[in-house]
């Protein structure tokens, strides 16, 4: 009884400590501050870590220290997708400020090879940036306590370190995100603060406060950059191209805190082993910082350093030192965990006293990582000079769009790249100007493009955090080649301009636009939501010398709700917006199948429901929202898993179901609902491991091929490495297609380049045209699969259509939308929506 007292003692201490914990919890001690400068309550209206900062009240907040400190400027840099700010303050001494953008100027002109700059006389730069996933808040809810901070530390000591360093501090990577989880845990949060593990506020609903508006993981964003929170700040990266990158994140609540560096093993081969050794010393200034708070700590394990498109990783192929901070988490303000009671204020202060270590280690290493900041570019130069492949070029000869975004990442990152002087053919593929580039590899940082290009199946380690591939010409489905001169390379491309389209005239008969271009789904779309008619060629056809290929739409001029005046101007205005290009034609006789033939199909339009909520893969239903709204254009209806049974389906063409959990994604009662639905017409398209559920609710008949792989002479220590190898983490392969079949409608070659990071796999059935998509017998083009699952994928099919009554079932193993950057598949989906019922 008396263990009983002590520790319901112990538990109303740590519940007081948390909702009276002043800023003083927090800040050093042996300092003075300015009184001048507000604290966050005086602005917010609550100490740092009583309640969780909202988003609004975060900016507010520093935008009053920019108001009052000369040693803050502060910058709005555009808007997420709910319109909230992206803010970046800039920190350092008051004279620095009078000469910023000089000092910026400078510590670039390092890395250009500026041999007359003498770095110990050169700030640090540094870039610390606040909870990327919004519901791992403490790093934003310190970004309070480190902001007031530097604006308000007084002392030679900190004047010093400010003379010497900028601070560049973004403290909300995730605003929307930020403010989703802001609200569930506040309106969640009792008096009586609660630490059960069972208790509401600890288990927020789908789909969380992770990710951003479109239900993205932005911390795999870096690298492709398609997402306006990415767009901010990787323009700010390259501006300053800082020295140290720190990431502020939050792990399981049983865990304590991890610093980087991480797994030695897990380190990609691209990063210089001097970036890992100064790494490693950075953490020495954290484990004493924890140290003298007593705070638990790990570093070295689960965590690693091989993904470019991560925030602590991405500057390690960019000349600086990117350092990942994982904090238990308490994912609301006070829980219980393996470690004692975890309290929100706790975890803040963690991240608070790390990002001091970080500037701490910053100032007393700053000329030994200037030194390696301007090494880095240097032995860059000199890799390009001894380099065989002097450029490469990339380019599709039939989608200009889909070049031009590949092309876009290069501009965002700052790498240069070249028109071509006129069309050429390299290893037997067309290169066609305006439709390709030349990138030059004698540039400031060919480590970065290798990075995107390169194709890598050999690894020291089989573990992987995230993906093991992201090669960008293959996720863009681009033809592209090494090449050994620069022969080909016409002007270099200063001022990259966004792409247009046209009508090539005005026609009484006909207009035709092929199905290649990447917003060909955009413009048709558009059509049919006008109530006009348009068809789509099953057959190829040449007409006027000109060959159109498998999918080609056309529109007929007659018996339109418009008349051919009013059709002219609205396809030019869908071809600006599409940017494609749409032929006026006058005659139907063509050589192949004649524009009357029944081999041109009616395209009907489409009503497209995604299902989402509980049992679906946010991420997963995210890609596809984003795709159909963001990319295509086209209007559809979220339908939640919570009232689907309540719908009526009857009103849409197609539902598609995003990858799943388990086999739990609709009940039975929705089951036998979708069923009735496809048997009268409907449409249902299903990724991943919707599989389970088809099969469990007899939608398709599959065969799966499985693995027997047993463990022998495998420790029980060994267990979790031993079935983490069997793991498919996201590795790309290759796949022959039937050009002829409308699944693979506007694809011009017969091979694919699919992204999986499933262990899903289908067996081919007999007939060959019944397997449209089918891994070749060597299919691993990049990344890490096991060598039980190299032998499974080989020839095994990614994708499966069937028929229910009148409707179609139609399923997707692998993930054709993945991360908003794989433009090269996101047109299997489109196809299947619009072409569904000629499968």
């Amino acid at each position: 009884m008396k263990q009983c007292y002590t520790l319901l003692f112990v538990l109303a201490g740590l519940t007081l400590t948390a909702q009276n914990t002043t800023l003083d919890y927090y800040l050093p001690q042996d300092i003075s501050y300015n009184p001048n400068i507000p604290k966050p309550s005086e602005i917010i209206g609550h100490e740092v870590g009583e309640w969780h900062v909202t988003h609004d009240k975060l900016v507010f907040y520093m935008q009053q220290l920019a108001a009052v400190s000369n040693r803050i400027q502060i910058e709005n840099r555009g808007e997420t997708y709910e319109g909230r700010p992206l803010l970046l303050l800039t920190i350092t001494s008051p004279d620095n400020h009078q000469n910023i953008e000089n000092i910026r100027q400078q510590h670039t002109a390092l890395s250009d090879g500026d041999n007359s700059l003498n770095t110990s006389e050169m700030p640090i730069v540094v870039y610390q940036g606040f909870s990327i996933h919004g519901n791992e808040p403490s790093g934003s809810n310190a970004s309070l306590a480190y902001a007031y901070y530097l604006a308000a530390a007084e002392g030679p000591e900190i004047d010093a370190m400010l003379e010497n360093m900028v601070i560049l501090l973004d403290p909300s990577f995730n605003p929307d995100g930020l403010q989703r989880f802001a609200y569930w845990a506040n309106v969640h949060k009792s008096q009586n603060l609660n630490a059960d593990t069972n208790e509401r506020e600890y288990h927020e609903v789908w789909p969380g406060g992770r990710t951003n508006h479109y239900w993205f993981d932005m911390n795999r964003d870096w690298l492709p950059v398609q997402l306006p929170e990415s767009k901010a700040r990787i323009a700010s990266f390259h501006k300053w191209l800082p020295n140290i990158l720190t990431d502020h994140h939050e792990m399981g609540t049983n865990s304590t805190f991890f610093f980087q560096p991480g797994e030695p093993s897990r380190v990609n081969p691209l990063t210089p082993n001097r970036n890992q050794e100064l790494t490693r010393e950075i953490g020495t200034y954290h484990a004493k910082a924890l140290d003298k708070i007593g705070s638990l700590y790990y570093s070295e394990e689960n965590y690693d350093d091989y993904y470019y498109g991560k925030g602590s990783t991405f500057p390690d192929v960019n000349g600086s030192i990117g350092i990942l901070f994982e904090q238990g988490s308490s994912r609301g303000h006070i829980q219980e965990s393996e470690n004692g009671i975890l309290t929100f204020p706790f975890t803040i202060r963690n991240q608070f006293t790390t990002a001091l270590s970080t500037i701490e280690a910053a100032k007393n290493m700053r000329v030994k990582i200037l030194d390696y900041y301007k090494k880095f570019y240097s032995d860059m130069r000199s890799e390009a000079s001894r380099s065989k492949t002097k450029a490469i070029i990339f380019g599709d000869s039939k989608d200009a769009s889909k070049t031009w975004h590949l092309a876009e990442i290069l501009n965002r990152h700052k790498i240069k790249f070249h028109e071509l002087s006129s069309d050429a053919t390299i290893a037997g593929k067309i290169y066609k100007k305006g439709y390709s580039y030349i990138v030059p590899m004698n540039q400031k940082n060919p480590k970065l493009i290798n990075a995107m290009f390169e194709k890598r199946t050999t690894f020291k380690d089989s573990l992987f955090y995230d993906v093991s591939a992201w090669t960008f010409p293959l996720a863009f489905n681009v033809d592209y080649a090494n090449l050994n001169s620069m022969s080909n390379a016409g002007a270099e491309i200063t001022d990259f301009k966004a792409l247009s389209g046209m009508v090539s005239g005005k026609s009484q008969y006909a207009y035709l636009f092929e199905w290649h271009e990447y917003y060909t789904p955009k413009a048709l779309n558009k059509i049919l939501e006008k109530g006009l008619r348009a068809k789509t060629a099953k057959s190829p056809f040449t007409l006027n010398g000109v060959r159109y290929d498998y999918g080609t739409i056309m529109i007929p001029v007659q018996n339109q709700k418009l008349d051919p005046e009013e059709l002219y101007q609205f396809l030019n205005t869908v071809a600006k917006e599409s940017k494609i290009k749409i032929t006026a034609v006058s005659t139907g006789i063509t050589t192949g199948i004649d524009l009357g033939s029944n081999d041109f199909d009616p395209v009907k339009k489409q009503e497209v429901a995604v299902l989402v909520g509980d049992g679906v893969r946010s991420y997963d239903a995210g890609e596809i929202w984003h795709l159909l709204d963001t990319k295509y254009d086209m209007k559809i209806t979220k339908i939640d898993t919570r009232y689907f049974n309540d719908v009526d389906l009857d009103r849409y063409t197609d539902l598609v179901i995003p990858s799943g959990w388990g086999t739990k994604i609709l009940d039975k009662e929705g089951a036998e609902k979708v069923k009735a639905w496809v048997k009268s017409g409907g449409t249902v398209i299903g990724y991943r491991n919707t599989i389970n559920w088809f099969e469990k609710n007899d939608f398709i008949k599959l065969e799966m091929k499985k693995d027997t792989l047993v463990a022998k002479n495998i420790a029980f220590d060994q267990k979790a490495d031993f079935n983490g190898a069997q793991v498919t983490g996201g590795a790309i392969f290759e796949a022959k297609i039937d050009r002829s079949h409308p699944i693979n409608f506007g694809y011009k070659n017969d091979r694919l380049a699919l992204f999986r990071n499933t262990n899903i796999y289908l067996k081919p059935e007999k007939n060959s045209y019944n397997n449209p998509i089918q891994y070749t017998s060597d299919p691993l083009l990049s990344g890490y699969i096991s060598e039980e699952n190299e032998k499974l994928i080989k020839n095994s099919v990614p994708f499966k259509v069937g028929r229910i009554g009148k409707g179609r079932v139609i399923l997707f193993t692998d993930n054709t939308n993945f991360r908003a950057f794989w433009y090269g598949t996101n047109k299997l989906l489109m196809n299947a929506i619009f072409f569904g019922e000629m499968m």
